[in-house]
């Protein structure tokens, strides 16, 4: 029997190539003569030779565009990417970065509407409907994880409960009690609440519980199955930021083989980060976006820093929009020690896959003389820190090897007692670098 699958907008998830390649041409030569009414692309585009969207005759028009950085959206702060009035300006976010001038996000009511649709194609897609109770545990304000997620979640007419992050017991008290059937949280946090559910009055089968969609923060395949495993639900991989109008951007389906680009709502491009040349399509390379689909804000050509490939094949769900493969770490959270080359996501790779291994850790960074020294420190489960010394010293060494032969850097494991590193409940930290800054 062949499967069925869950559309939000089977018409438009499912439009052939061309139609997607027509549409797209056409978005951007609106998008391009929008983003002549903002000083800073009327100024950045002429000095590119564009002079208006008649220069802009096929997609391959689009490397004419300089790239956009997120260096380009501090400098112009407050104003310089608004292409409305403000008073058409119905929301205001911001990025999350904790230091330093912020990158604003502006939305008119047109694409507060239109960020909920594209998420709610994800969310349908997922499996969810309006059957479902949502309990969104991303921080509200002006993080777009918050409102933009929630908009999307109740154009799909599910019940959502905006708890926001942290206060753990009273987010368990309220999925008991309302029967949560879908989280919205990131996957440490997740772990974090199958664990405090183990610690309370609850029982886990008193919970409705089924889809947990993730995001946030980067996570590995061995990651998901860990919560898969352990929580006994579905987790989907949601992606977005800020800059592109928060979660939502691209979406796992039902098969979980990648995430779905909505291609109506964006031009993607793999490059070479060094280059800045494209890759073929399967070759690993630096995201960079185009929105389609946003009045109040123009964005073209955005380096989203983010590293991962296109998958080629298409997606049996029935989805022409083209998939991207799980990000492997970004250019700019890359750690380079002793000349090497170091993304977290390796380190947890290898950590996920050890049984007795928690899901907590932290990538210390210290510099000892003239060298870099990377200590690893990662709790283990109760039973094993419970157990014989001589299981510890196997398990340490073991990290240390498999760590050593993909890294090619040979780590300071240390093994921690279960709850002994702090746990965040919004983004996880994973990386503490104390060397001098130059």
């Amino acid at each position: 029997m062949e499967r069925e699958f869950s559309y939000w907008d089977k018409d438009a998830e499912t439009m052939s190539r061309d139609t997607i390649e027509a549409f797209q041409l056409a978005a951007l030569k609106k998008q391009v003569a929008n983003a002549f009414k903002t000083s800073f692309y009327k100024e950045r585009l002429t000095k590119a030779g564009i002079t208006g969207p008649e220069d802009i005759k096929t997609l391959a028009d689009l490397r004419k565009i300089p790239f956009t950085t997120k260096y380009d959206l501090r400098e112009v702060y407050p104003y310089g990417l608004l292409a409305v009035p403000f008073d058409q300006v119905v929301r205001v976010h911001a990025s999350s970065g904790t230091t330093g001038t912020p990158t604003v996000i502006y939305m008119t009511a047109k694409d507060v509407d239109m960020a909920a649709d594209t998420m709610a194609r994800g969310l349908a897609g997922a499996g969810c409907t309006n059957k479902d109770t949502c309990q969104n545990m991303m921080t509200y304000g002006l993080f777009t994880g918050g409102m933009n997620f929630h908009y999307g979640a109740e154009k799909v007419g599910m019940t959502v409960i905006p708890t926001s992050s942290g206060n753990t017991l009273r987010q368990i008290k309220f999925m008991h009690d309302f029967g949560t059937s879908v989280t919205h949280a990131t996957p440490s946090y997740m772990l974090h609440l199958n664990q405090a559910i183990k610690e309370s009055e609850y029982k886990r089968e008193d919970f409705k519980w089924r889809i947990g969609i993730s995001g946030a923060e980067p996570y590995s395949e061995e990651l998901r199955n860990k919560m898969e495993k352990e929580l006994g639900i579905e987790v989907y991989n949601c992606y977005g930021m800020s800059e592109l109008n928060g979660p939502g951007v691209a979406f796992e389906c039902q098969l979980r083989k990648g995430m779905h680009v909505w291609e109506d709502r964006y031009i993607m491009e793999i490059i070479d980060p060094e280059t800045l040349e494209p890759v073929p399509d399967g070759e690993e390379g630096e995201l960079v976006m185009t929105i389609l689909c946003r009045d109040a804000m123009p964005l073209l050509r955005y380096r989203t820093r983010d590293l991962t490939r296109v998958i080629p094949e298409p997606c049996p769900c029935g989805r022409t929009h083209r998939r991207i493969a799980r990000f492997t770490g970004r250019t700019d959270d890359m750690l380079i020690i002793n000349g090497v080359n170091v993304f977290p996501s390796q380190i947890e790779e290898v950590l996920l896959k050890e049984k007795g291994v928690g899901a907590n850790y932290l990538i210390v960074v210290e510099k000892k003389g003239d060298m870099d020294k990377l200590t690893v420190q990662v709790e283990v489960t109760p039973e094993l820190f419970a157990d014989d010394a001589r299981v510890m010293n196997t398990l340490r060494d073991k990290l240390r090897e498999e760590m050593s032969a993909l890294i090619t850097i040979k780590p300071i494991i240390e093994l921690k007692e279960p709850g002994s590193i702090p746990q965040a409940e919004t983004k996880a930290k994973r990386v503490n670098d104390l060397r001098p800054k130059a």
